[in-house]
């Protein structure tokens, strides 16, 4: 496999935690004041969640703007 699909994967992994914890955050406002049991949110571990889908974003975009230096710098070589 090629550091561009592996870059790709990982921020389709990321784009699925950030749509994940962002559904876990709105569900939570959502309730009405008569349930029994509404639902809570941990805002600190949606925070955590948040910042680590980011980080997996920016670390997969830099990971594809190297392959594609690498591979320019290759296509410079051999041309």
């Amino acid at each position: 496999m090629n550091p561009s699909a592996i870059a790709l994967q990982g921020l389709q992994q990321a784009d699925v935690q950030l749509n994940t914890t962002a559904a876990q955050i709105a569900s939570a406002g959502g309730t009405s004041a008569d349930e029994a049991n509404p639902d809570v949110v941990d805002i600190s571990e949606e925070m955590v969640a948040l910042t680590s889908a980011q980080i997996l974003y920016e670390a997969n975009l830099a990971t594809l703007k190297t392959a594609d230096q690498v591979e320019q710098n290759l296509v410079n070589l051999t041309g």
